[in-house]
């Protein structure tokens, strides 16, 4: 029998065979470790926006929203569902007066566009 500091080397540098149960143990800790520790440890970076306000003329604004935002919304309810998120985002009042699925060349939606009024 092994001393134990000369355990904890082997598991240091995984000094176990293969097939071996103490190499079954050392991947189930790792695994355990990846999918169980909080995000919150990491401090994981929030995504970028998904609603972008783009520069616009004659005072109206334009919003960028990601194509997740409305695909699953029937197209009458997306200008209401747009004004919604808008004003989660940026928390003022804007009035959505259309919105443009906006595809490629392939004719998948990319994006849309909401267009508000002042």
């Amino acid at each position: 029998m092994g001393s134990p500091i000369s355990g904890v080397k082997r598991f240091l540098f995984w000094d176990y065979p293969r097939a071996g149960w103490q190499y079954d143990v050392m991947v189930g800790l790792i695994l355990a470790f990846i999918f169980l520790t909080p995000r919150e440890w990491f401090r994981d970076q929030l995504r970028a926006s998904n609603i972008v306000m783009l520069p616009a003329e004659h005072g109206s604004n334009v919003f960028w929203m990601e194509p997740d935002q409305l695909t699953d919304i029937p197209e009458a309810e997306r200008v209401a569902k747009s004004t919604a998120l808008i004003k989660a985002r940026t928390r003022k009042e804007y009035k959505v007066v259309r919105v443009e699925a906006i595809r490629d060349s392939e004719q998948e939606i990319k994006g849309y566009m909401a267009f508000t009024m002042p």
